[in-house]
């Protein structure tokens, strides 16, 4: 939703008196910096639950709020053309006689409700619901009207042109690439990667094996298989990443690793790609990397007060080491990036080492390492040191040099954001002495050391509660008394989550501030389970804790704790 159209519920609240000016104005600047709808802004402050939102703008039209069902009959469906439903973004909820009632995205649009009338010869009676699901629901009954994965592949798996073309091509690279340009295979790629891109996968796997052809999409940590193609397909299809991606068509035996920028819509989406030559041809991987799925704040990280306010405070400190810890894919590089555009102001000086540069950050030197020229971590780093910097961020500690040379950058005046792969916070020291660093080095530089994880959000959508067994309640360690009128929630799977019962994922964190008691531990090589008992005896939360946190506000499931702590 626009500025303008969503303006009128803000108008709408503040004149019913339910926010105060500092509020309007925080929401409002909020609003115009991010264009995302109002209501989306209100819950994301804390200022107001959707039922509350729902329910004003109902009273103000003289509507009912409605839950939207499941499924609704196509005839139903029918009475609002696609292209009309579409365009208004609207929902046919219920007929009886000559009244139609419609849900809106945006109902507070009066024209939108006269139009809709004269347009259906029916009389229009609105009602309010959830806009996201109203959303779900328009692109799941009207799609757009192209064509389908499974046709172009019914149609490509009939083409007996293009299996001779592959068979004749051989290691031909010159018929490849015309192979690979071949209208069919374009229009097959193309279609491939919007279709990750509006499931909102974070990677697309190209897997070819010796009699089938694998794509796979990563979605919220877990990866779905679709419709596999002919195996004839691999070889073009992985030819036409290769051409997108401006790499060498015609070596097939080493890795390689290129960018392909691809427009969808109105935004361009950047994709990583990256070859493996394998048994039976090469695999190809695609990173995702989309800059509007992306809220680059620290707010909306997810952090519980404590770490956020403690975080601010160490990002804002002349100098020291601020360490972020976690698995591949936990989001740790959106962390250190949060860090970044907070403290990014015009009186400092920013630069980044990076393997490859993620997001491009107005105002901050972003440098991509490239270990094939010689371009290291620690040789970049050497350069900073030169270009006056006052923030440095790291993309790894991956060896001894650049974490020493890290520490000397902290110990002349810089602070210093890096990323580990460890499983947990107090792993990040002994990781760096086992590297080989002095322990009173790390115990003078380091600030503080966040470990974290990504867990799969339970869908709002279909959200249900229930008894957790016993069984699962030992895997957390929990008895029935800990329990009290705590409730647990599960997703049974809708049409909203594609059945996973899971939509997006958060962050669950723990927090080990180097304090003196800790200080003396790393000065001693303490073994990171006696660091970890201190930590937790000075009131360190710990990952299943916070999980544990995540699980009682019914963001997350049991399962999902238990499989990342």
């Amino acid at each position: 939703m626009s500025e303008e159209i969503s303006s009128p519920l803000l108008s709408l609240i503040k004149e019913q008196g339910l926010i105060d000016d500092l509020q309007y104005e925080e929401v409002a600047s909020e609003l115009k910096r991010s264009g995302k709808p109002v209501s989306q802004i209100l819950q994301d402050f804390g200022i107001m639950e959707l039922d509350a939102i729902l329910q004003v703008i109902a009273n103000h039209l003289g509507a009912e709020v409605v839950t939207l069902a499941r499924e609704y009959p196509p005839d139903l469906i029918q009475l609002i053309p696609g292209k009309l439903a579409r365009m208004y973004q609207c929902l046919p909820i219920a007929l009886s006689d000559s009244t139609l009632q419609v849900a809106l995205v945006d109902p507070l649009n009066p024209a939108r409700v006269d139009e809709l009338g004269f347009l259906t010869k029916k009389e229009i009676r609105l009602v309010v619901a959830d806009p996201v699901q109203i959303q779900g629901a328009i692109e799941k009954y009207y799609p757009e009207e192209s064509e389908s994965v499974s046709d172009i592949l019914q149609e490509l798996g009939a083409d007996a042109d293009i299996a001779q073309e592959v068979s004749a091509a051989g290691d031909n690279a010159a018929a490849m690439e015309a192979l690979a340009d071949a209208a069919p295979i374009v229009r097959f790629v193309n279609l491939v990667l919007s279709q990750a891109v509006q499931d909102r996968a974070s990677d697309i796997h190209f897997e070819p094996f010796e009699t089938e052809f694998r794509i796979r999409y990563r979605v919220d940590g877990a990866l779905y298989e679709m419709s596999p193609p002919p195996k004839h397909l691999a070889l073009p299809v992985i030819s036409r990443l290769k051409v997108m991606s401006g790499l060498n068509i015609s070596e097939r035996r080493l890795p390689q690793d290129g960018r392909i920028s691809f427009p969808i819509g109105k935004r361009v989406i950047d994709l990583r790609v990256s070859t493996l030559p394998t048994q039976f041809g090469e695999s190809v991987v695609l990173r995702v990397l989309d800059r509007s799925a992306v809220n680059l704040e620290i707010e909306s990280l997810g952090f519980p007060k404590y770490l956020y306010d403690y975080t601010i405070e160490a990002i804002q400190r002349p100098n020291g080491i601020f360490i972020v810890t976690g698995p591949t894919g936990c989001g740790k590089t959106t962390t250190l990036y949060s860090c970044l555009r907070r403290v990014n102001t015009i009186d400092s000086k920013l630069l980044t080492a990076e393997d490859p540069v993620e997001y491009d950050i107005e105002g901050i030197m972003q440098v991509a390492v490239n270990e094939a020229v010689g371009l290291t971590f620690s040789k970049a780093l050497r350069s900073f040191l030169r270009q006056d910097p006052d923030v440095i961020m790291v993309g790894e500690m991956r060896d001894l040099e650049t974490a020493q040379i890290s520490i000397q950058a902290s110990l002349t005046g810089h602070l210093v954001l890096s990323t580990l792969h460890t499983n947990d916070a107090p792993g990040a020291v002994t990781r760096l002495i086992d590297m080989g660093v002095e322990p009173f080095l790390i115990s003078s530089t380091l600030v503080a050391v966040i470990g974290q994880r990504l867990v799969r959000t339970i869908c709002k959508n279909c959200r249900t509660p229930f008894e957790p067994t016993e069984t699962q309640m030992g895997l957390l360690n929990l008895s029935v008394h800990d329990l009290g009128d705590k409730v647990f929630y599960y997703g049974r799977g809708c049409s909203v989550c594609n059945d996973t019962g899971y939509r997006g994922r958060r962050g669950i964190f723990e927090l080990l501030v180097i304090s003196d008691p800790i200080r003396a531990l790393i000065n001693e090589r303490a073994p990171s389970v006696v660091m970890r008992q201190k930590a937790v005896e000075l009131g360190m939360v710990t990952l299943r804790e916070d999980g544990l946190r995540s699980i009682f506000d019914g963001d997350t499931t049991i399962e999902e704790v238990v499989k990342y702590t």
